[in-house]
């Protein structure tokens, strides 16, 4: 061979991988360099449109980020808002095809390129796609114009119809373009966007199968929507390649070459069985890239990373598994807004990991976004650090009929496939109320058609008795299944501010002291935090005590409402909700720790915690009752050495120590098993008097980025001499900032909450306060100020970005780190059975004999009821086998208004005798154990009427049929009635 030939050889040798690795799409971020209008103009969609003198944006930015938190949310600002970008296209875009991917505009918008109208998006929650190839100037300038429109009452043009998500009580309205925006350039060749509406394309769709959570397999399966936009048929070749978290190639896999013709969209599949694999879990964000290419005449044209992960879920038997473990839910219904003071929705990635990444580090598992669908952001943060999610379309506080029907569909249908590769996502929620058995059926055939293996339950709030839900749940009651799961889709409405610690300490708030709410009593939702920590205590008890392990039907746990205080409709003295166990700048309250303590683990207890709510920083006149939560069997309390006894207990990990007279220096709890073995012990301390100002910055792991949009966080606390913060100090605090950023400040309690405002005090010795960065970098100075403290300062660099012609490669999220806090999911059980559940055989009664079955059913929804004389107030249960039951379980009807007066008989004999207690729910009755196949129930009087939650209230409309009998005419006629909706017989296994 020749030597000219040996080296055109050896050359093209050499770029054969080169053509192997080469990749024809882009993606860039697209919020830079965007200019925003307040109000509606004549011509604002027209290149030539002078706007000059718009103000300059980084996005994501709502229009009336500056109300967030200042203004009651029926009080935002909802009117038109015009964005327009001046932008040119790299060379290497010309000839191939350009999109854009808006994350969400609200609520309706009309997009424009060059003067062009390319589209309108009206639903307000979702994300959208455009193509605008056959609108761009290749060679030169081309400007998009948005006009956005956040009316609450918008209305779809095409029929006239509201949105029923558009909501003034729990949807906060930031308008505008509050989110992300992309641009990708593809050859014409190439796998499509996840962007059904306007698109009508559904992506990439990577999913396992035949998931063995033990030996580490699975058969991992992807799927690509390919179209081909060239005039000629094209030879497509699919290769999947997955890496694992740490970049390493596990495994290569392709499909045979297909011929796909011009102009035609066709689903190319690939799969392959892979081992050593590691499960995405709670507390646990293993994920992967796939990269899915299409490779013609050996080179690749196109390549689509998804990043994923791969777990294994399974619904049934009122439980839930993850990785073969039943995990009971423990998390929050949280707004989706999950927005900030000063900002709203828009924050940086890395804000949304510390905000979510608070679940996991006080043993939160999961939340249940409200209402409507989540932000693309939080999804995939929630993957990253671990936390559950329970995913909505769009909806109110009830069904829905014709359009409105018809608008949650394909809303859904557009979330489902935006968002079915993100496994933190486990179930889908068709409704925030119950919907028909049609509805449901349809929702169900909507992720069938989407979704068929992304091993998600859908479900809807309540469908108690609507078996083709695969999940459901009340607001605000309990309830046990043996069928779906169930698990409370809100509790605990109370609300509390961080101001106030309890009624011994500044401002000495009194318990409850606060407004009517529309002419009521609004005690509970104007709490201290001693008694917001033990009400949440108190009220987690009722689903920890049905957990699974405890009987053939259990409760799957619950969300309380909400995680973080929220700019939406509230009962309480502030203008917005402060349900949150976190204020609006993620500073814990008292309740933040309670949960910690009572949620560590996924069924049963599986680390042990003591914690002792509040402070102790009192005068020598105080004596006053000290709340301990813990996991311990019991609890000492000590002060300054000294022991003050043991603790009341009560609803398991509640101790209450009463009249403890304040002694400067140290309060300490100490926990024990039943054999008197130390299980964890916790402290608090006296702190000194106010000494100076300790600053702390927060930021993302890379620092402060220079894009016009990232945010730091800037932690203020007023500390003693030795560093510790002065739980009581209220220190008025002025700030100077220099340098280039931008004051978006903080949040205390005034008439508009501080918000925007360069001075305001810190409370219970802290606060925080955000600053914006410019797209300028350089140094940023914040100087902090208060009256009789030495002054404090500090300072961080901005890092610079590059901003080409309005396109940016820089991804903010992309050097996020997952977390893996909790390790992989463990092959043990994740509880052990205390009570068994002796079936019921039949049942005859005092009357009704035929109907005695709907109270052992498995059906909330279906009673047995007498006919309100005393002589037929009786219900004899025949069991399976002959049993020793000493823990009766019963629902009774009106359960939060009624108390019965009841005789339980084994055979003859009688094992309980009282009056029931009223609750939400369930009750246990502690009876005599008795070897029988045989119990009575029998009312011995007229049962008592008073509701014992009056300001516990839904917001739904009134249902005359509801058990609770809170709305039902003539609920409150109890004669001799005896109502049970559901009972169950329970053995205490021996340990």
């Amino acid at each position: 061979m020749g030597r000219f030939k040996f080296l055109k050889l050896l050359l093209l040798l050499l770029l054969i991988p080169i053509l192997l690795v080469a990749n024809n799409r882009e993606k860039y971020n697209f919020n830079s360099q965007w200019l925003v209008h307040i109000g509606d103009v004549q011509g604002g969609e027209k290149q030539s449109f002078a706007d000059k003198d718009w103000k300059k944006i980084t996005l994501p930015r709502a229009f009336n980020e500056d109300e967030a938190f200042k203004v009651a949310i029926r009080e935002m600002t909802d009117t038109v808002s015009w964005y327009r970008k001046h932008f040119k296209l790299p060379k290497t875009a010309k000839g191939k095809k350009v999109f854009i991917e808006f994350e969400g505009v609200r609520q309706g918008a009309d997009f424009y390129l060059n003067g062009k109208h390319i589209g309108l998006h009206e639903n307000g929650v979702m994300a959208v796609g455009f193509d605008l190839t056959p609108y761009l100037n290749f060679s030169g300038e081309n400007v998009i114009a948005v006009r956005t429109d956040n009316d609450w009452k918008y209305k779809e043009r095409a029929t006239g119809s509201r949105y029923q998500w558009n909501d003034n009580n729990f949807n906060a309205n930031y308008g505008g373009i509050p989110k992300n925006v992309w641009l990708h350039i593809t050859d014409k060749l190439y796998q499509t966007l996840p962007l059904y509406s306007n698109l009508q394309t559904t992506g990439v769709y990577i999913y396992a199968t035949d998931i063995r959570t033990k030996s580490r397999k699975a058969l991992v399966n992807a799927e690509s929507e390919v179209r081909n936009e060239y005039d000629k048929s094209c030879n497509v070749g699919y290769e999947v390649c997955v890496y694992d978290y740490d970049g390493n190639l596990v495994s290569t896999f392709r499909s045979a070459p297909v011929v796909v013709k011009p102009k035609e969209t066709v689903k190319l599949k690939a799969a392959k069985e892979l081992e050593n694999l590691h499960f995405w879990s709670w507390g646990y964000g293993y994920l992967y890239d796939v990269k899915t290419r299409l490779i013609v005449d050996n080179r690749i044209v196109d390549e689509v990373v998804t990043k994923t992960g791969f777990r294994k879920t399974r619904f049934g038997g009122g439980k839930i598994w993850l990785n073969d473990r039943v995990l009971q839910m423990k998390g929050y219904a949280q707004r989706t807004s999950n927005e900030w003071p000063g900002v709203g929705i828009s924050v940086p990635p890395w804000m949304s990991d510390y905000s979510n990444g608070l679940m996991i580090e006080h043993n939160a598992n999961f939340f249940r976004w409200m209402h409507v669908t989540p932000w693309k952001q939080d999804v995939e943060s929630c993957d990253r650090v671990g936390v559950i999610q329970v995913m909505p379309a769009g909806d109110a506080e009830k069904d829905a009929v014709g359009r409105w029907w018809g608008q949650r569909l394909e809303l859904m249908r557009d979330a489902i496939i935006y968002f079915k590769n993100n496994p933190s996502i486990l179930f889908y929620e068709s409704g925030n109320e119950s919907i028909s058995r049609e509805h449901m059926l349809e929702m169900i055939a909507i992720r069938d058609m989407y979704d068929p293996y992304g091993g998600r339950a859908i479900g809807s709030r309540e469908m108690l008795d609507i078996r083709e839900a695969e999940w459901g749940g009340e607001m605000l009651y309990i309830n046990k299944s043996e069928h779906h799961p169930m698990f409370a889709t809100e509790y605990c409405r109370d609300e509390g501010l961080r101001k106030y610690w309890d009624e011994y300490s500044y401002p000495f708030h009194k318990e409850g002291a606060g407004p009517l709410y529309r002419g009521q009593d609004a005690s509970v939702y104007n709490r201290n935090q001693d008694m917001f920590a033990v009400e949440l205590i108190r009220r987690w008890y009722d689903y920890w005590r049905e957990r699974p392990g405890t009987g053939r039907r259990v409760s799957s746990g619950g969300a309380k409402i909400i995680f973080s205080d929220t700019q939406t409709h509230s009962r309480g003295e502030e203008n917005y909700r402060r349900s949150g166990v976190v204020d609006p700048l993620r500073i814990p309250k008292d309740g933040f720790f309670a949960h910690k303590v009572m949620w560590d683990g996924w069924v049963d207890k599986e680390k042990e915690h003591t914690y002792i709510i509040g402070h102790w920083n009192y005068t020598s006149k105080v004596t006053k009752p000290v709340y301990v939560v813990s996991s311990g069997d019991k609890v000492e309390l000590f002060v300054n050495g000294k022991s003050k006894g043991f603790g009341k207990q009560d609803y398991r990990f509640l101790f209450t120590f009463d009249s403890v007279r304040w002694e400067k220096g140290v309060v300490e709890a100490v926990s024990y098993d039943e054999n008197n073995k130390e299980l964890s012990r916790y402290s608090v301390k006296t702190i000194g008097d106010p000494h100076h100002l300790k600053l702390t910055f927060m930021h993302g792991p890379e620092g402060l980025f220079a894009d016009g949009a990232d945010l730091a966080i800037l932690q203020v606390e007023v500390v003693d001499a030795n560093g510790d913060r002065c739980p009581l100090a209220d220190n008025m605090i002025k700030f100077d900032l220099q340098g280039p950023a931008e004051w978006r400040g903080g949040i205390a309690q005034a008439i508009d909450n501080y918000v925007l405002a360069t001075e305001l005090p810190v409370e219970c010795g802290i606060t925080r306060i955000l600053i914006r960065s410019t797209e300028q970098a350089g140094k940023i100075v914040v100087k902090a100020m208060a009256a009789g403290l030495p002054s404090a300062e500090l300072s961080l660099m901005s890092n610079p970005i590059e901003v080409k012609d309005g396109l940016s490669q820089f991804f903010p999220s992309e050097k996020l780190t997952s977390r893996f806090d909790r390790g992989e999911t463990p092959l043990t059980p994740s509880y052990q059975d205390s009570k068994v559940d002796v079936r019921v055989k039949s049942a005859i009664a005092g009357i009704n004999s035929e109907q005695a079955i709907h109270s052992y059913d498995s059906n909330e929804l279906s009673e047995w009821k007498n006919d309100g004389k005393l002589s037929t107030a009786w219900i004899t249960y025949q069991l399976e086998r002959k049993a020793e039951i000493d823990d009766i379980c019963i629902k009774l009807t009106g359960w939060r208004k009624r108390s019965y007066p009841l005789e339980i008989f084994a055979d003859d004999a009688l094992i309980w005798s009282g009056n029931t207690e009223k609750s939400l729910g369930y009750i246990h009755l502690s009876v005599k154990p008795v070897q029988t196949d045989k119990i009575t129930i029998k009312l011995k009087g007229e049962a008592k009427e008073s509701d014992a939650f009056g300001q516990i209230v839904e917001v739904v409309e009134p249902n005359a049929g509801d058990l609770d009998l809170l709305r039902a005419k003539g609920g409150e006629q109890t004669n001799n009635e005896l109502r049970i909706v559901e009972v169950e017989f329970l053995e205490t296994l021996k340990k």
